[in-house]
């Protein structure tokens, strides 16, 4: 039996990539559970199980992976990635971050290399070759 992913979280404001993204990941069969999210600070809540996830009386899995987008309102990629290194070790997990964008800034591929936290840097639309390239990258063991 193939290993899932716990979780996969996809934060983005558009709810028309959101759509695109989650039937790529149902499709792959990899992930037991996809959330979605629409700025950074409903990433933070779900992750931390705050706002409406707590109200819930859930303790929602800990994403193992999480596809961020670089502009939405509210809380954008950067303000999420600055709020997340300041999470507590037990709150950030093991969690692998990929930012997911349509930006052709070069300076914001240079400045997601310089943060930690982020695993990889991919440009929209998501195709299922990019998202089994993803897996394949940092999840060998889920092949």
């Amino acid at each position: 039996m193939k290993k899932k992913l716990n979780c996969v979280l996809l934060v983005d404001d558009d709810k028309g990539t959101n759509f695109i993204n989650e039937m790529i990941i149902k499709k792959s069969g990899i992930a037991e559970r996809i959330q979605t999210v629409l700025n950074g600070k409903e990433a933070l809540d779900f992750i931390t199980n705050k706002g409406k996830y707590e109200a819930a009386g859930d303790v929602f899995p800990q994403p193992m992976l999480t596809l961020l987008d670089i502009n939405m309102p509210v809380m954008d990629g950067w303000e999420f990635l600055e709020a997340y290194h300041a999470l507590e070790e037990h709150q950030k997990g093991k969690i692998i971050i990929v930012m997911l964008t349509t930006s052709l800034n070069p300076d914001d591929k240079t400045r997601a290399e310089g943060i930690s936290e982020v695993s990889d840097f991919k440009n929209k639309p998501l195709s299922r070759e990019a998202f089994a390239d993803i897996i394949k990258t940092h999840f060998p063991d889920y092949l």
